[in-house]
C-alpha cells in the first residue's frame, strides 16, 4: 500500500488557496453592479414584463382593463419569463501561465483564475448554471458550485502550453475561454469552430503579462518556458523585438479574426491592470451575448 502522506500534503497545500482565491473573487465580484441577466421575453412568470396591445387571438380573459381604460385601445399586460442558461468556463492551467514579470505583478494563470470565479459568482447569483467545459464539472446553480470551481482552479497543469477542452459543449450555451494563447493555434481553432457548430457563443480573454507586450529586453539574454522544455538563449535580445512584437500582432489578429468568424467577442487584458475593468467587460460581453 502506498503512503497516503504525500497526497495529504498535496492536498493541504492545495486547499490552502482556496480560501484566498474564494476571498478575492468574492470582492471582485462585489464591484460589480449585478444588473438584470438571463434570456428574458415573454412568457409564464410571476413578474411584470411590459403592456402591449392586443392582436388577433388574444383571449378577452388576457386584456388589463385598468390600463386599457386611460385610452381607447385595448392592452395585454405580459409576464415575464427568465430562462437560466449555461455557461462554460475554460481556464488555461498550464505553466506558461505561471509568469510573472514582477514580484508586483499576479501570474497571468492566477489574475485568469480570479475573473473566471468572479464571473462565475456573478452568474450564479443571477440564476444561471456554470461549469467547465468538458465534462468533469457540468453546469449547476448554487454556491456548492463556486466551491468546486474553485478547487478546479487551484491545480496547476504540468504542460508548457494547454489546449483548449472543448468536449460536451451544450447546445446554444455561452462560454468564456481564458489563456495567453501562445501556443498551438489550430486548436483553439477546432475548439472555437465545435463550439460555433453547437450554437455556442462567448468570450475570449487573452491574458497577458505588460513584458509581454513590451518585450523589455537587451543584450545577452536566456529565454526559457515556463515548463523547462524551450531554452533560447541570445547576445542580442534587443534585435529580436520587433520581430516578437510583429508576432504577437499577427496571433492577435488571428485570434480576433477568428472569434468574428465564429461569432466569439476578443479581448486581451494585461496582469498590471485593473482587474474590476476586465470582469466589467466580461461581464457586459456576456450580456451582449444573450440571445431572446
Amino acid at each position: 500500500m502506498s503512503d497516503p502522506s504525500p497526497l495529504r500534503v498535496r492536498a493541504e497545500e492545495q486547499a490552502a488557496h482556496l480560501p484566498p482565491l474564494l476571498a478575492r473573487a468574492e470582492h471582485l465580484a462585489g464591484t460589480v453592479l449585478l444588473g438584470e441577466h438571463g434570456r428574458r421575453r415573454a412568457g409564464l412568470g410571476d413578474d411584470f414584463w411590459q403592456y402591449r396591445p392586443v392582436q388577433p387571438g388574444d383571449s378577452r380573459r388576457m386584456i388589463d382593463w385598468r390600463r386599457s381604460a386611460r385610452g381607447d385601445a385595448q392592452y395585454v399586460r405580459e409576464r415575464e419569463w427568465q430562462i437560466a442558461q449555461s455557461v462554460m468556463l475554460w481556464v488555461d492551467q498550464s505553466a506558461s501561465m505561471r509568469f510573472a514579470s514582477g514580484q508586483t505583478l499576479p501570474e497571468k494563470v492566477d489574475r485568469a483564475r480570479v475573473l473566471a470565479l468572479a464571473v462565475a459568482i456573478l452568474l450564479v447569483r443571477g440564476g444561471e448554471r456554470v461549469g467547465l467545459t468538458g465534462t468533469s464539472l457540468p453546469p449547476r446553480r448554487g454556491n456548492n458550485q463556486i466551491l468546486r470551481l474553485a478547487e478546479f482552479f487551484s491545480i496547476d497543469a504540468p504542460e508548457d502550453y494547454a489546449e483548449p477542452e472543448s468536449r460536451a459543449m451544450i447546445p446554444h450555451a455561452r462560454a468564456v475561454f481564458m489563456s495567453d494563447f501562445m501556443g498551438d493555434l489550430s486548436a483553439v481553432t477546432a475548439a472555437l469552430t465545435k463550439a460555433a457548430d453547437r450554437g455556442v457563443r462567448g468570450v475570449l480573454l487573452q491574458v497577458l503579462d505588460p513584458s509581454e507586450e513590451a518585450f523589455p529586453f537587451t543584450g545577452r539574454t536566456i529565454f526559457e518556458s515556463m515548463g523547462g522544455t524551450v531554452v533560447h538563449e541570445t547576445l542580442k535580445a534587443g534585435d529580436l523585438r520587433d520581430r516578437y512584437l510583429r508576432r504577437l500582432a499577427v496571433r492577435k489578429d488571428e485570434l480576433a479574426n477568428l472569434c468574428r468568424a465564429t461569432g466569439w467577442q476578443f479581448q486581451t487584458h494585461h496582469t498590471n491592470d485593473s482587474a474590476q475593468v476586465a470582469l466589467l467587460w466580461l461581464w457586459q460581453a456576456l450580456n451582449r451575448g444573450t440571445g431572446a
